[in-house]
C-alpha cells in the first residue's frame, strides 16, 4: 500500500470500515476523537490512528458519505434494545446516590478497572509478569482475565512454569468476581501503573542490527568483516540472523529451484518439521510432482524429529544458501519489500 491514502474517489466507491471510522474522527476534533480513541483496543487503536496518518485530499463528498452511513448505522442501532450505561447512571444516581450506583454499575459492567487495564497493554509481558508474580492465584488469574487474550498469553509463559496451570485453572474457573476482589485488583493496577516510569525497554538489537545490513547497498561482506574485529561474538549471532531460514519463504521460484537443487531431499524432510506454511509451501511447490511426492513420503517416514536436530539442518542448508548467495549464483531477497512486474 502507498503510504498517502489519497481519497478523491467518487462518494458512492466503497471505503473500508476503518476508513470510514478515520474519515469520521478526523471530522470530530482533536478532544472528541482522543476521547473515542481512549475506548478502543491496543489493536484497534494502532489500525485506525494508521488509516488517519496516511489520509490526505480527502472530498467534502467522500466525508459527507461517510458521515451519513455512521449516522444511518447509528439510528439502526439505536432503537431501544436495553438501557445505555449512561441512563442507567442517571437514573440509579437519582434513586439511590452516587456511591452505591457506582457500585451497582460496576457490578453489572465489570468495567470500573477497564480504563487503567488498558492502559497496560503497551507494557513488556515480562514486567507485568514481574509485578503479579508475588500474588495469590486468584489473583493472577483476575488480573489476566482483564488483559488481551494475546497479551495475557505471553504474561503467562513469562510466569514461573510451575505457576502456569494454576493460573490458566484460576481463570477457567472465574464466573463473577466480588467487589472486594475488584477492589483487592485495583490496588494491584495502581502499583502497576505508579511504577510503569521504572520499566525497561527492550530491543532486539541482534536481529535489528542485521535488518539494518541487509537494506545497506554496497558490500555488506565488507561490513560484516569490519564489525568482526569490534565484537566476532555478535557478529556470528548478527549472521545467522541475517540468513534465518525463513529467509527462504520471500524468494523468488528460481532462486527456491536452486537451493533445492542443492540441499538433499532428506534434509528438507527434516528442516521443513512444523515451519510456517509459507516456507514449506515455497519448497514444495518448486519441486517437480515425483520429487514432491518422494519428499511427502520422506517427511511421513523421519517421524518426530528432536527441536536441536532440526536446528542443526536449517542452520546446514542456510549455509549452504548463503555459499550460493556469496559464490553470485543466486540472487537472495534479504528483506521483505514491494516488487513489480
Amino acid at each position: 500500500m502507498a503510504d498517502t491514502l489519497n481519497l478523491t474517489a467518487n462518494p458512492g466507491e466503497e471505503l473500508s470500515p476503518v476508513e470510514r471510522a478515520a474519515i469520521v474522527l478526523l471530522s470530530m476534533g482533536e478532544e472528541p476523537a482522543a476521547a473515542v480513541l481512549r475506548c478502543l483496543s491496543r489493536d484497534e487503536l494502532l489500525e485506525v490512528t494508521q488509516v488517519m496518518s496516511r489520509m490526505s485530499g480527502i472530498k467534502v463528498d467522500t466525508v459527507r458519505h461517510s458521515l451519513q452511513q455512521f449516522f444511518d448505522e447509528y439510528r439502526e442501532q439505536s432503537g431501544v434494545h436495553g438501557a445505555s450505561r449512561s441512563f442507567l447512571q442517571r437514573s440509579l444516581d437519582l434513586a439511590l446516590g452516587s456511591d452505591i450506583a457506582s457500585s451497582v454499575l460496576n457490578s453489572i459492567y465489570g468495567d470500573a478497572i477497564r480504563p487503567k487495564m488498558a492502559r497496560l497493554q503497551w507494557v513488556q509481558p515480562a514486567w507485568l509478569a514481574e509485578r503479579i508474580g508475588g500474588e495469590h492465584v486468584r489473583m493472577q488469574a483476575v488480573f489476566l482475565a482483564f488483559l488481551p487474550s494475546a497479551q495475557a498469553s505471553e504474561v503467562i509463559e513469562a510466569l514461573p512454569a510451575a505457576q502456569r496451570d494454576q493460573v490458566l485453572v484460576n481463570i477457567a474457573r472465574l464466573k463473577e468476581i466480588d467487589r472486594e476482589l475488584l477492589q483487592e485488583l485495583e490496588q494491584v493496577v495502581n502499583r502497576c501503573l505508579e511504577s510503569l516510569g521504572m520499566q525497561s525497554a527492550s530491543v532486539e538489537g541482534v536481529r535489528q542490527a542485521a535488518e539494518i545490513i541487509n537494506r545497506m547497498s554496497g558490500d555488506r561482506a565488507q561490513m560484516v568483516e569490519l564489525l568482526r574485529a569490534h565484537d566476532p561474538g555478535v557478529v556470528s549471532a548478527i549472521e545467522d540472523s541475517m540468513y534465518d531460514f525463513f529467509l527462504l519463504s520471500r524468494q523468488s521460484e528460481q532462486v527456491i529451484l536452486r537451493i533445492v537443487e542443492s540441499v538433499a531431499l532428506e534434509q528438507w524432510a527434516i528442516a521443513l518439521k512444523g515451519a510456517e506454511p509459507a516456507i514449506r509451501n515455497a519448497i514444495v511447490q518448486s519441486m517437480p510432482r515425483r520429487q514432491a511426492q518422494s519428499f511427502e513420503d520422506s517427511m511421513r517416514r523421519s517421524g518426530p524429529v528432536p527441536i536441536s536436530r532440526v536446528e542443526q539442518v536449517r542452520q546446514e542448508i542456510m549455509q549452504t544458501v548463503r555459499e550460493l548467495a556469496e559464490s553470485g549464483e543466486i540472487d537472495l531477497q534479504l528483506f521483505a519489500e514491494d516488487v513489480v512486474e
